[in-house]
């Protein structure tokens, strides 16, 4: 098979170089003759005749080319000559127009810089006015703060605005009638034991006409009367003389009988009550006296201003009882108040607890008065109105929340944009009256409690990012400091909920210091220290009588009893 290949590739070769010898012998034969040549000129000359012709063609279309490049480039050129006009032109008068709005900014900007410079001064002025105008605002609220201070947005005592308003009292409205209410109870006066009966007859036309029967009941009704009598005692005894030494003798008189007219413990217990306890003044006392006895009890100014200090040398060693039975409570109120004593300030140092009130007057407060007081010693809890002196007495202390809940009025009334006072004043509410819903030696909700305490620290929370976002005005602190000192100082506002044995307020103290008060206002000034200090000895004695359910008259009457 190989072989038989091979023979066949040979075949096809020897042919094709066959043919091409043949076509050579050809190609040699026409050269020898001359054809080959005289063909290949006539091609050539044809090929250059065409040449020519195309040469020629070419040069005619460069020509017009030429012509046609010379004619756009002078059109061109005046196009552009054009052009270099327009834009020389414009450029003049954009230089123009430039040198113009050139001219035009530096006027603008000369005037800007005149116009910031006058509004650089309107803005200092414009601060400088608003500054005045905060200073003045801060100044008004202050001025404002401080007309409006009374008695229910700070510690100023009701005494000291006599001009204000009635108080009304916190029971909630319901429509009702004032009086009685159907269904109730009708709450008639005390009946009297009588001392003489009046029988009044049964009209006649009702016994004769014989339509009515009686039903064996009696109506009675009482008249009180009061009488005023005088007991004039006159004791009398035989005088005799010494004929030796001319001596007069006569026999003892009975004790208290000094004089030649002579005012027994009765009348000076109703002198004394008269103007200690009913605060009437010393002349108005000697006149209801006179009046009241038909001129047979003349009493002097000098006498009646003295009961105060006979009283107050009769109960010393009560006192001193008092004053133990303070030292030994576990809770006790205290607190300063302010009178008038030889036409200058004055104060009285009040201790209080349970049914004993001690008054104890003094010339100033701080340490100095609370010198020689039961709150010196003194090792219980505190409760007061936030009187730094006190924080440095006692073991533990109570804030009176009145007094928080006055201050917290005061902040809403000044500090309108914050909410967090107004959740205090709700929440003191709320707790004082789950405090006093807690009966006497009864234990307190330990979850309620909790949540109480947890409700505080929250409003404290708020507190402080209100106060963050709206700091506090200068001219007014009080709501700030506020909620500072309930901050730092939880324990003194959240003790009442811990310790049941701890009231909330100070309302002990308080109620007290408005008794002295009202004597003060009717005497307008005590003329001495002593006079200030006998009348708080005997306040302090009669506070514990009405404690103790003691008739008032009665036991003035027997501490005035000789001995």
């Amino acid at each position: 098979m190989g072989r038989i290949f091979r023979m066949h590739a040979q075949f096809e070769y020897i042919t094709n170089l066959q043919y091409e010898v043949k076509r050579l012998k050809k190609l040699v034969e026409a050269f020898q003759s001359g054809e080959k040549y005289v063909r290949m000129e006539k091609e050539f000359r044809k090929s250059m005749n065409g040449l020519r012709r195309e040469i020629r063609s070419l040069k005619a279309a460069l020509a017009a080319a030429h012509a046609e490049t010379v004619k756009v480039r002078s059109l061109w050129i005046q196009a552009c000559e054009d052009l270099e006009k327009e834009k020389d032109g414009q450029l003049a008068r954009k230089e123009r127009e430039l040198k113009k709005a050139k001219e035009a900014m530096y006027r603008a900007q000369g005037e800007r810089d005149e116009a910031l410079g006058k509004l650089r001064e309107k803005n200092l002025e414009l601060y400088e006015v608003k500054t005045q105008l905060e200073e003045e605002k801060g100044k008004n609220l202050e001025l404002t703060v401080r007309i409006n201070r009374d008695y229910t947005n700070s510690s100023k005592s009701s005494s000291q605005s006599p001009n204000h308003g009635k108080i009304h009292n916190g029971r909630e409205k319901t429509g009702r009638n004032r009086g009685g209410q159907p269904g109730h109870a009708h709450h008639e006066r005390k009946r009297q034991e009588p001392d003489r009966i009046v029988e009044i007859p049964a009209p006649e036309e009702v016994v004769s006409s014989g339509e009515y029967r009686p039903t064996g009941k009696l109506i009675r009704k009482q008249t009180v009367i009061v009488h005023v009598t005088t007991e004039v005692v006159e004791y009398v005894t035989p005088e005799y003389v010494s004929r030796k030494t001319g001596k007069k003798v006569h026999a003892a008189f009975p004790e208290g009988v000094k004089d030649d007219v002579n005012y027994d413990r009765t009348v000076r217990a109703a002198a004394y009550l008269l103007n200690n306890h009913c605060c009437v003044s010393i002349s108005k006392t000697r006149e209801f006296l006179k009046e009241v006895s038909k001129g047979k009890l003349c009493l002097s100014d000098g006498m009646v201003c003295g009961l105060s200090r006979e009283f107050s040398e009769k109960t010393q060693k009560e006192r001193d009882g008092i004053f133990l039975e303070l030292m030994a409570s576990p809770c006790m109120h205290v607190d300063f108040t302010f009178g008038r004593v030889n036409g200058k300030q004055g104060t009285v140092m009040i201790c209080a607890s349970g049914n004993r009130v001690l008054y104890q007057g003094r010339e100033k407060k701080g340490h100095e008065g609370v010198k020689g007081s039961p709150a010196e010693f003194y090792q219980g809890v505190l409760v007061h109105d936030h009187e730094a002196t006190f924080q440095k007495y006692g073991s533990r202390h109570q804030e009176c929340l009145v007094h928080v809940e006055r201050h917290l009025r005061s902040s809403i009334e000044n500090e309108p944009g914050l909410t967090w006072n107004r959740q205090m004043l709700e929440w003191i509410r709320e707790a004082i009256h789950y405090r006093n819903s807690i009966p006497e030696e009864g234990k307190g909700d330990a979850e309620r409690t909790a949540e109480l305490i947890k409700k505080y620290g929250e409003i404290l929370e708020k507190a402080e990012s209100e106060y963050e976002y709206e700091p506090p005005e200068k001219y007014f602190m009080d709501g700030y400091n506020l909620y500072m000192r309930m901050s730092e100082e939880r324990e003194a506002y959240l003790l009442f909920l811990k310790d049941l044995s701890v009231p909330p307020t100070n309302n002990a103290a308080e109620n007290a210091a408005r008794k002295y008060k009202r004597k003060n206002i009717q005497a307008m000034c005590f003329r001495s220290a002593k006079g200030q200090s006998y009348f708080c000895d005997g306040l302090s004695v009669m506070e514990s009588m009405k404690a103790k359910d003691e008739n008032l008259y009665e036991g003035v009457l027997k501490r005035f009893s000789p001995g």
